[in-house]
Order: structure tokens, then C-alpha cells, then sequence
């Protein structure tokens, strides 16, 4: 089977909605399957600069996938999942020291790798609320990305804290 099928040749790509749709490759629903899929390939690099169990990255890439289904077919994306990402980062907030300052993207390779992900996250917010003034978007869509911002700036610490690698702060 071949990668390429020559449908795309003309901006139009092929979405796996309910009723297959065939949209704009500059759509706002491609717009945010792009940027989710981005945000998932920066989480596995980071995943595969720093494993830790208690990062729990794979589960986070999962979800990310998950929440293209969700906007395709319906599939679920709960509160469960928001309330799991809560958890983590009560848990790694934990361990870490005060947080005093403004801190600025750096540190471990994996904690500046994770940092690129918030913000990839941060966008996929954006265009996610953009998507949401015409389209349905499930609340815990909404709720489970902006969290996850939130998540990978605690990780992002959490790697720093772990390696003994210093803060940079402003």
C-alpha cells in the first residue's frame, strides 16, 4: 500500500467525520488536527528524552489521539481524563519547591522539550475554541487541553527538579 494517494493535490484532504467529508486542507478542523498531532509527536521526543513513570506521557499521547476521535466520530473524552491530568500535577507540584518566580523555557533537554509542548498546547487551545464558535466541541475537550498546558509547564519543572538541573528565571 502506498503512503501517497494524490488526493490531496489540490488543497482538499479527506475527514474522517460521520459523513466523510472531503475539507479544505486550511480548515479549522484540520487546523486543530494538526496541531494535536504536533503536540503529540513533541511529547513522545520529550517521553523519549526523559522516562519517568511518573510523567505518565505515553497515557497523555493516548488521550491527545483520543481527542481527535472525539471530534470526528463522537468518541468520549470524560472528565475522568481532565480530572487524571489534575492529579499528576497535584502530585509532581508536590515535590517541587515554591515556585517564586517567572521561569523561562530551559534547563534538561527534556524539560525545554516539554516547555515547546505547552506551547504547541497552548495553541491547540486556541484553535480548538476557534473550532468550537461553529462546531461542537465537547466541554471536556476544552477543559483536558487547557489543563494539559498546565501539565507540561509542571513537568517541565518536575524533569528540572529531578535532574537537578537549574531553574531559569527571570
Amino acid at each position: 500500500m502506498k503512503i501517497y494517494t494524490k488526493t490531496g493535490d489540490k488543497g482538499h484532504t479527506q475527514v474522517y467525520l460521520q459523513d466523510m467529508q472531503r475539507r479544505r486542507k486550511d480548515d479549522v478542523l484540520l487546523e486543530v488536527y494538526g496541531t494535536l498531532d504536533e503536540l503529540n509527536a513533541h511529547i513522545g521526543l520529550a517521553h523519549s528524552l526523559y522516562q519517568d513513570s511518573v510523567l505518565d506521557l505515553p497515557n497523555i499521547q493516548h488521550a491527545l489521539f483520543t481527542m481527535g476521535f472525539v471530534l470526528s466520530a463522537n468518541a468520549k473524552l470524560t472528565e475522568q481524563h481532565v480530572t487524571a491530568v489534575e492529579a499528576k500535577i497535584d502530585e509532581m507540584t508536590e515535590q517541587l519547591p515554591p515556585q517564586t518566580t517567572f521561569i523561562l523555557p530551559g534547563g534538561h533537554t527534556a524539560a525545554a522539550q516539554l516547555h515547546v509542548a505547552r506551547t504547541v498546547a497552548r495553541r491547540a487551545e486556541r484553535h480548538l475554541v476557534h473550532l468550537s464558535q461553529d462546531n461542537d466541541v465537547p466541554p471536556a475537550v476544552l477543559q483536558y487541553i487547557n489543563r494539559l498546558s498546565d501539565y507540561l509547564f509542571t513537568a517541565a519543572r518536575w524533569v528540572n527538579y529531578q535532574t537537578q538541573t537549574q531553574e531559569v528565571t527571570v
